[in-house]
């Protein structure tokens, strides 16, 4: 009799013993799945639109990608046609170009002219206007708008808003 309680308590100690490694062997396979804090942050950034100056391009990072981030001055507002205002996004009554960095034709990343309020593409000579509008080929569209939404004086990338969703109905991004 003695035997068999040291036997059912050997056996409900190893099985204890068992099932908490099995518990903490799903746990960490869990763990290894789910994606690594880094890329859960890069998925979406957020930008204070109020601190950008005027008629100065700064290129942030979103998702391991150069964004241009162009405030436009009044002077550039009032020499846009309607497709270059149609691409504009209006931050607390202050328009931008936003847009990810990279050529359409084969992902440079063109440089700004300030001067002559243009993008230069050095690889293959493609152009685009302060809207991100292609001025010279090769660059089949123009510069891609990545999705944002827009919050009081932030932007956060990654997230679509209505009016990005309404730049994807009428063309202007894909």
């Amino acid at each position: 009799m003695h035997n068999s309680s040291r036997r059912g308590f050997m056996g409900a100690a190893f099985g204890l013993v068992a099932g908490v490694g099995a518990v903490g062997s799903l746990v960490a396979m869990k763990k290894s799945w789910d994606p690594l804090p880094s890329v859960k942050a890069a998925g979406f950034t957020t930008l204070d639109m109020s601190i950008y100056p005027e008629g100065e391009l700064i290129t942030e990072k979103w998702r391991g990608k150069p964004i241009f981030v162009l405030k436009k001055s009044a002077d550039m507002v009032s020499k846009e046609t309607e497709s270059q205002k149609a691409r504009d996004i209006v931050v607390d009554g202050s328009h931008f170009m936003i847009a990810i960095g990279l050529c359409t034709h084969l992902g440079c990343i063109p440089a700004y002219k300030k001067d002559v309020e243009e993008f230069q593409c050095a690889c293959h000579g493609g152009k685009f206007n302060a809207a991100g509008e292609v001025t010279q080929v090769p660059p089949p569209r123009g510069f891609d708008i990545p999705p944002f939404r827009i919050d009081g004086k932030l932007m956060v990338l990654g997230e679509e808003g209505p009016e990005y969703k309404q730049m994807k109905e009428t063309g202007v991004t894909l």
